[in-house]
């Protein structure tokens, strides 16, 4: 569920304005307690917007407060009329494991509106254990097999077997370059409580939050354990809940089955261009016949394990459609400069030797999904899970379905999941569409029924993966937009066509 894709996608949007061609600060700024200085260089900011950061320190173990401290770095995009501005908004783009230090600038260059910019000082973050907040590493390597968040479709019981080795060995990969005992505290839980010593450190009395994807479970545990603290608070493309476990995972099968029908009907409404059928049924047709001859007959390293992988992470949204449908016919074509190239994007790997460009964020995703809840630890639960799925769910449903490296976990929940707190301010928005290939519509109702009465939920009659800013839904931009500024929730929920 990371967003690194669909951010580095919104830094080439050109046309910024009014507020973000700020003046640049000095070369340091002390403010609040915090000093300001420039962003890392491989923070990737687009020009003319100033982003400056900060290093907040945080107890590694909140039950040992005075004991070992970590960094968390913060970005900010200030507001520049102090006459406007509310407070700070808090983001974070999902993962988990995605960085979020050029993520205001991001937004900002993709077109959030300039009352929200003026309204707050946008924080962006890498959240414990990510990039330049005190870093955790399993030590993946670019060659190591292994698929990454989401793990490989299972054909049958013997594939799930084999893959419990991969989970196995990579569980124990972790526990052993854990050299300094950290990856056991990095959750879900102590990024909310770190979200709280952020909003302290710059001196705000309560903080609003805007998550997508995982970040929507980090949204609702910081508002359920700070619910006093928390201001406005939006949740967009939700995971279902304060935690990622196996049923949420589970969910990705679900979410490619309702979504994939869009991107069949645009596929067939330009067969003449790509030959794939002329009709949806058709191009489903299409997909299981090209996955099922790559099962038995790999083309230089695209076999229908990857072959399903990309095309689920080509129904993100329908700027890949495109790119999807394009590389589907250079498969069938029998192209096979085009399907390593597929493979490789797949993998999501890169050329050069050990560690892999990935081996962060895996490792954190990995800590926070296994450390915030006890996965199932008998093989024979997900070959079950995989063929339930993969009848209820063909598409992709063997691959939400398989074993993880959590079922190997080598440390226990040190807490039990966050509940979500449906007592305390009516301040949830919760955005979602109604077609999303990860976090399905269902995630977004699950978590506004846990909430009561707190949230409202905004559903889109929309395909792909992110709401607010990132879709392009008027409805469900406005209404955001009208939370964040006066604080105040629909009446009801509401329908966004």
């Amino acid at each position: 569920m990371t967003r690194r894709k669909r951010a580095a996608a919104l830094a080439v949007v050109l046309g910024l304005a009014g507020p973000l061609f700020a003046a640049p600060a000095g070369a340091d700024e002390t403010a609040k307690g915090l000093t300001w200085a420039a962003c890392p260089d491989d923070v990737a900011v687009p020009g003319g917007i100033v982003l400056r950061c900060a290093t907040v320190p945080v107890p590694l173990d909140y039950r040992k407060p005075e004991g070992e401290r970590i960094d968390v770095m913060i970005s900010r995009l200030a507001s520049t009329k102090p006459a406007a501005r509310r407070g700070v908004l808090m983001l974070n783009p999902g993962g988990p494991g995605g960085s979020g230090l050029s993520f205001p600038a991001d937004l900002a260059s993709h077109g959030m509106p300039a009352s929200v910019l003026d309204g707050y000082d946008v924080i962006g973050m890498d959240t414990r254990g990510i990039g330049h907040s005190t870093p955790v590493s399993c030590g993946f390597t670019a060659e190591q097999e292994y698929m990454g968040n989401i793990p490989p479709y299972a054909v049958d019981e013997a594939a799930v077997a084999e893959q419990a080795k991969i989970a196995k060995a990579v569980a124990a990969q972790c526990a052993a370059n854990d050299k300094g005992g950290r990856l056991r505290h990095i959750s879900t839980a102590n990024m909310a409580r770190d979200l709280d010593r952020i909003r302290a450190a710059l001196g705000e009395e309560k903080a609003s939050f805007l998550g997508y994807s995982y970040g929507s479970a980090l949204g609702a545990a910081y508002a359920s354990m700070f619910p006093e603290k928390s201001d406005r608070i939006v949740l967009d493309s939700n995971v279902g809940d304060t935690h990622l476990d196996r049923e949420g995972l589970r969910r990705f099968g679900l979410g490619a089955e309702e979504t994939f029908p869009d991107f069949a009907k645009w596929v067939a409404a330009r067969h003449e261009s790509y030959g794939l059928g002329r009709t949806a049924a058709e191009v489903r047709r299409t997909y299981f016949a090209l996955a099922e001859k790559l099962d038995k007959a790999p083309v230089n390293g695209l076999d229908g394990r990857l072959f399903r992988l990309a095309t689920f992470a080509g129904l993100y949204g329908k700027t890949r459609y495109g790119q999807t449908a394009q590389w589907w016919q250079s498969v069938r074509d029998g192209d096979k400069a085009a399907a390593a190239r597929v493979a490789a994007e797949a993998k999501r790997l890169s050329p050069a030797a050990a560690p892999s460009p990935a081996d962060n964020p895996w490792s954190v995703f990995l800590a926070v999904t296994c450390n915030d809840v006890a996965w199932p630890s008998d093989v024979r639960t997900y070959q079950r899970g995989v063929a339930e799925d993969r009848e209820r769910y063909p598409l992709y449903g063997a691959a939400g379905a398989n074993i993880v490296p959590c079922a190997y976990w080598p440390y226990t929940p040190s807490e039990p999941p966050v509940a979500v707190e449906g007592k305390g301010p009516e301040n949830v928005l919760v955005v979602q569409n109604r077609r999303d290939p990860v976090t399905p519509l269902r995630g977004g109702q699950l978590i506004d029924e846990k909430f009561g009465a707190r949230s409202r939920l905004v559903t889109v009659d929309a395909s792909g993966h992110g709401v607010y800013v990132l879709g392009g839904n008027a409805c469900a931009l406005n209404t955001t937009t009208n939370f964040l500024m006066s604080g105040k929730l629909p009446k009801r929920d509401v329908s966004c066509s």
